[in-house]
Formats: C-alpha cells, structure tokens, sequence
C-alpha cells in the first residue's frame, strides 16, 4: 500500500541519486509539455536550469508555474510530485553557480566545471520552483 512520506522523507527521496525531474509546464495553447530536468534541492525550492527559447522556458515564463515529478522505477517503486510558483533570474553568477552545482550531482566532481561552463551562459534561465504542494508516496508495492 505504501505511505505517504513525511517533509524529510520527500526532501531526501528527490536528492537522492541521479534522478531526472520530469517536468510539467502549461503550452500556450493550454496543452500540457513535459520535459525531463536536472535539478537540485534548496530549502523550499527545486533549483534547475533551461533554455529561456525553448518549449519549458517560453511557458514558466507565460504562465510561472510548474510541477515536477520524480519516481524510482524500481520495486518497491515511490514518487514524488510537487507543484508552485517559479521565479526566473538571467544572472550571470547564479547561473554559473547553480548549473555547476547541479551538474556535479549528476555527471560529478570532475565533469562539474565543463557543464557548468556549458550551462551556464546568456541565453540560459535559472529557475527556482517554490515548493507549494507535494504528493509523495514511498513503498507502493508492499
């Protein structure tokens, strides 16, 4: 049956590991997009970044909103969903930063700097998702 998980739980079960994010923003002709996302966890927010022309930048900017959701694919099989409020910054520094921040957690200490590099540039958008609701479920098949 599984349980709901608690703030820490949730918190931990989406650092954990290199899981990609998915993603959901509203298109502008009001049909869903879904994309997968490197992120990081900060506090309240879901940190990540984009392309401000592509599909999901062009919509968190239109709409400011997005839900990101998370599993583990193996049995016994959890997720997590959090929806909210996005704020975007074009900062050169920030961006910098947090592109080389997420990219160690994901291609790790020694490709870090590279896409960080690569990430982290004019044209690119930081995205903060301000945690606003959550539904996560651990352990779905026990």
């Amino acid at each position: 049956m599984g349980h709901l998980m608690t703030a820490d739980e949730w918190r931990t079960f989406l650092s954990a590991g290199t899981r990609t994010g998915k993603l959901s923003t509203v298109s502008e002709d009001g049909g869903p997009h879904v994309a997968p996302v490197w992120f990081l966890v900060d506090g309240d927010d879901i940190v990540f970044n984009t392309g401000k022309g592509t599909v999901k930048g062009r919509n968190l900017a239109r709409e400011g909103r997005a839900a990101l959701c998370v599993d583990d694919e193996r049995p016994p099989f959890s997720f997590a969903v959090v929806r909210g409020r996005v704020s975007l910054s074009e900062e050169p520094g920030q961006l910098r930063e947090w592109a080389t921040r997420i990219a160690e957690r994901y291609m790790g200490a020694d490709r870090a700097k590279e896409y960080g590099e690569r990430n982290g540039v004019p044209g690119e958008l930081l995205v903060r998702l301000r945690v606003e609701h959550v539904s996560a479920v651990a352990d779905l098949a026990e």
